[in-house]
């Protein structure tokens, strides 16, 4: 068995994530037993919840334990198997987290999925095709729930969730506007992607700029929020609402340090009698099916563009995904593992 080289949780946060909360370490692979499969990672997935799950506090997610790999997302391809229904070369998605290898008991529900690999590139199954994708897919479907015609506004719009909100919001008919931070994720979120509008933050760098902007890109108004960020971004959006407006909440990244973020008017949830609705995506399995399909199709026809920053090799995970803290990213983060 191969040796197996993996990033653990080493001591917990204070504040801002770095690089000294992790460590690299090599380990023995163990031999596998009946139902098993190894698994070769041919990429990491780096997803924003992660820094959520470091810190020993209440939250959806149990906490990372110390000591242990960091959890995450797979692809990567079956290299030995004693299990009958996956194959040696079978490509497959999963959680075997920050390591080269995992050891997977593959008869678990949901343990290890078969992905085709033909008209859809791997990578794309930790992010357009997979977690990143699915939570675009409900939270504009199921909570947003858009009507042609309508404004969708998303946060982090060049990221690997709000990059798909925005196309998916403009094939049901609506306009579609990110914020993103910096010119070149602002142009590539209207040229490449197809957004009608997208704010830079980052030139509004107080919240009166930034209502202006968001103002001129929304002349009716914002019917529909997907919130990744938060704090001065989500009161800028908040202020623009129309009445029976729906706020899909799935990230919230400038509290992930810990701190306190206050809304300034929290009466307007009332007086435009808003629906602000948080989720977790793996709460609504039963969805993911129709989800994969609808993004599965429109990545293989070219109609849903996705961009990817990758690090390479498992020892640069943990400072790639301090830049993604960071939105030092362009689309979804991915280490290559080979």
């Amino acid at each position: 068995m191969p040796a197996n080289q993996q990033i653990l949780l080493d001591n917990r946060p204070t504040g801002d994530a770095v690089a000294s909360n992790f460590k690299l370490v090599s380990a023995e692979t163990p031999a596998l037993q009946d139902g098993q499969v190894l698994v070769r990672h041919h990429f990491l997935s780096l997803d924003p919840y992660m820094r959520g799950r470091m810190n020993d506090a209440k939250s959806y997610a149990v906490p990372q334990a110390l000591g242990q790999v960091m959890g995450g997302g797979t692809v990567g391809e079956v290299i030995e198997s004693k299990n009958p229904k996956f194959s040696v070369g079978d490509k497959v998605v999963g959680m075997g987290a920050w390591q080269q290898y995992s050891v997977v008991d593959a008869g678990q529900p949901g343990a290890l999925r078969k992905v085709d690999t033909k008209h859809i590139p791997l990578s794309a199954y930790l992010g357009a095709v997979g977690m990143p994708g699915v939570t675009a897919w409900y939270g504009l479907s199921k909570i947003c729930e858009p009507k042609s015609g309508e404004t969708v506004v998303v946060s982090a719009a060049s990221g690997a969730v709000g990059s798909v909100v925005g196309q998916l919001a403009k094939a049901r008919g609506c306009r579609a506007v990110g914020l993103a931070g910096g010119p070149d994720k602002c142009r590539y979120v209207v040229e490449e992607l197809g957004f009608d509008a997208c704010i830079d933050y980052k030139a509004h760098p107080d919240a009166k700029s930034l209502y202006q902007a968001l103002k001129e890109a929304t002349p009716d108004g914002v019917d529909c929020y997907f919130e990744n960020v938060g704090g001065v971004i989500f009161d800028a959006v908040l202020s623009r609402m129309n009445a029976f407006g729906r706020i899909a909440v799935c990230g919230m990244i400038a509290g992930y340090d810990g701190q306190p973020l206050p809304l300034l008017q929290p009466q307007l949830i009332l007086t435009n009698r808003l629906k602000v609705q948080g989720f977790i995506v793996s709460e609504h399995m039963e969805h993911w099916p129709a989800a994969l399909t609808e993004l599965g199709t429109l990545v293989a026809t070219g109609k849903l563009k996705f961009r990817e920053s990758i690090a390479q090799g498992i020892e640069s995970a943990p400072q790639a995904f301090l830049g993604l803290l960071k939105g030092k990213n362009f689309g979804k983060q991915l280490v290559k593992l080979v």
